[in-house]
């Protein structure tokens, strides 16, 4: 679904298509095959490689798939093949929980990311018994589930493969829905924690798992489409591609600018500005967040013939990290996409919670993620009466104000922010700088674009102004870990110096001006913005960029040697430049009536070929 976007600039309207399906081409010549038929080829792949024995077809699905909907289709598809699930040799569900204890914790929210593997889930003795009855079995066996792969190194037959893959967004949805985790039995449990499960254990391991699959992979079924959270009426059964198509649509990403597929949701601050202008579901009471980047939970969406099939865009990260990061991005962060761009919506509605994210040596020792949320906030846009809470006002008594926090949280009485909080005026196209251990949050009738490293859920909320999520049950408040991260140096002289309105001109030449914006020295990532009337010239030199329309109605993408193809965008679009492209050029399209573009550029400080 498409969006018009309308917005006066010099007392001009430029008008633009905010694209919420966006799309990447598969190689030339594959197609997309569905339902019954998907299964039928991976059958006779699988009679292939038998090459006259008895054929083996191993179906490993990401926990959050449907197993009983796959394994339905398959025995249509397939009447004459037996079905055997791998799960069944899984470990109870006791000794799973006991094995896990220590990484989901008692906590509502944190946990401590898991190292463990796919086989410490599973009973080495159960599984190596299958594995014994499947490769002995003289008709045709499907082996489905998560782990389905395991089973591989124990046959005598060389067996097909196909992954079923999902998204994680698609499973926080199901799981909204009453879906549990895995083998779990929680349909009725906190989504939160449920949440909590699949981020610190599940999808770990299961990253983990599938990445070594990627090479091997016979077929890739779009799990995302099978029994959806929110099913189209009008949808087609779910599509499949080759493993060559999914390799190489993965390689040809890393080639070119490319967007992966935003997700939008309500909150209980949310505002009406998506909604209105990029043309979203307006029976929804609002929306508050946008993830436009987080490729960790983000889908692709891989189009050609027969339609479009939905990846994890987390897939393209685990598989072509130094095309797609840079090769000191990679040594730094390792196969982790490190930027993140998502929009905050107050637009007639209510302020964030009041939080601090944890310091680095605390987001270690404590959770086990080598690196923490810096953050920004830019300005997309801002009411007249706009602010961000931002730092410590000067001279207060952090023991008063922890006190008053507590106080707050027993509601006794509300807590009196702006007694102990910076509130700085926020105008259209400012920049907030929000280090970790730094007091923050958006006040109502604002529209931000957050730029900040991509740690995900690490958010202490210290006051959350009295309110009870969507779901009637108090948002969870962290006073706790927020006292041990609070910067109490960091009042109002500090923050006005570091933190507001920084901008440093770096060239400026006729119909281009390129700043320096935003983000403060302790954080990773660097933040240059360009003005241009007609184009700005850039170089990814070696790693990844992230950019943001922030002006204008519409752009395009252009190679200077012509290695691809343009790529065009809309205003408040994010886009991704892998490292591999390198030179590139953002210009006006004969269609745009903006008097002036303007983009920002997030990219890893010091990951350059060039010193910044």
């Amino acid at each position: 679904m498409n969006g018009t976007i309308d917005e006066m600039s010099g007392g001009r309207t430029r008008r633009g298509l905010y694209d919420t399906q966006p799309t990447i081409a598969l190689p030339a010549g594959e197609r997309i095959v569905r339902g019954a038929a998907a299964w039928r080829a991976a059958a006779a792949c699988a009679v292939d490689r038998a090459q006259g024995g008895p054929a083996r077809l191993l179906v490993d699905v990401y926990p959050g798939a449907d197993i009983s909907a796959i394994a339905a289709a398959i025995a249509e598809a397939l009447p004459e093949w037996r079905i055997v699930d791998v799960e069944t040799a899984a470990k109870p569900i006791e000794e799973i929980d006991a094995l896990i204890a220590q990484n989901l914790t008692d906590d509502r929210v944190f946990g401590v990311l898991s190292h463990e593997t796919l086989p410490d889930l599973y009973d080495a003795d159960a599984l190596a018994g299958l594995t014994v009855e499947v490769d002995a079995a003289p008709d045709p066996v499907v082996v489905i589930g998560w782990g389905a792969a395991l089973v591989s190194d124990g046959l005598g037959t060389a067996p097909a493969l196909v992954l079923v893959d999902m998204a994680r967004w698609e499973i926080q949805l199901r799981q909204r829905k009453g879906a549990t985790n895995w083998r779990a039995g929680n349909p009725g449990e906190d989504n939160l924690r449920k949440y909590k499960r699949g981020f610190f254990v599940e999808w770990r391991i299961a990253d983990r798992h599938k990445r070594g699959l990627f090479d091997a992979v016979d077929l890739v079924v779009d799990g995302n489409a099978i029994a959806p959270a929110e099913p189209h009426p009008d949808a087609a059964p779910a599509g499949a591609i080759t493993g060559d198509a999914f390799r190489g649509a993965l390689q040809a990403a890393t080639d070119r600018p490319f967007r992966v597929v935003p997700f939008f949701d309500p909150g209980v601050w949310g505002g009406q500005w998506m909604k209105s202008l990029i043309g979203l579901d307006p029976a929804k009471d609002n929306y508050a967040w946008c993830f436009d980047c987080v490729p960790e939970e983000n889908s692709l969406l891989l189009e050609g013939d027969g339609g479009v099939i939905e990846i994890p865009a987390l897939d393209l990260v685990l598989s072509r990290p130094v095309e797609l990061l840079g090769a000191k991005t990679f040594a730094r962060f390792g196969a982790e996409f490190p930027i993140r761009f998502d929009f905050l919506d107050t637009m007639d509605g209510g302020n964030l919670s009041l939080q601090v994210h944890p310091l680095t040596d605390y987001i270690q020792n404590t959770f086990g993620m080598h690196y923490t949320q810096d953050e920004s906030y830019y300005l997309l846009d801002a009411g007249d009466d706009a602010v961000v809470y931002l730092g410590l006002r000067t001279g207060i008594d952090p023991h008063a104000m922890l006190r008053d926090l507590e106080i707050a949280q027993s509601g006794d009485r509300p807590f009196p922010a702006e007694t102990y909080v910076n509130a700085f005026p926020a105008r259209k196209h400012d920049h907030f700088a929000i280090p970790a251990g730094t007091v923050h949050c958006s006040g109502a009738n604002s529209m931000v674009l957050e730029i900040s490293a991509t740690p995900f859920i690490f958010t202490f909320k210290l006051w959350d102004w009295g309110r009870v999520g969507l779901d009637g049950i108090p948002r969870p408040v962290h006073l706790d870990h927020g006292a041990r991260n609070i910067q109490w140096d960091r009042d109002t002289e500090w923050t006005r110096e570091n933190l507001v309105g920084r901008v440093d001109t770096i060239r400026e030449e006729p119909g281009l001006v390129e700043e320096r914006t935003g983000l403060h020295e302790l954080e990773f990532i660097e933040v240059r913005r360009h003005w241009f009337t007609a184009s700005a010239d850039h170089d990814t030199e070696g790693t990844v960029n992230v950019l943001n329309l922030v002006e204008g109605d519409e752009a395009r993408v252009v190679s200077p040697t012509g290695a691809f193809a343009p790529f065009t965008v809309h205003y408040a679009e994010t886009f991704i430049i892998p490292a591999a492209v390198g030179p590139y050029r953002i210009e006006r399209t004969e269609s745009s009536v903006s008097e002036r573009l303007g983009t920002v550029k997030a990219y890893v400080r010091g990951s350059r070929t060039v010193d910044n």
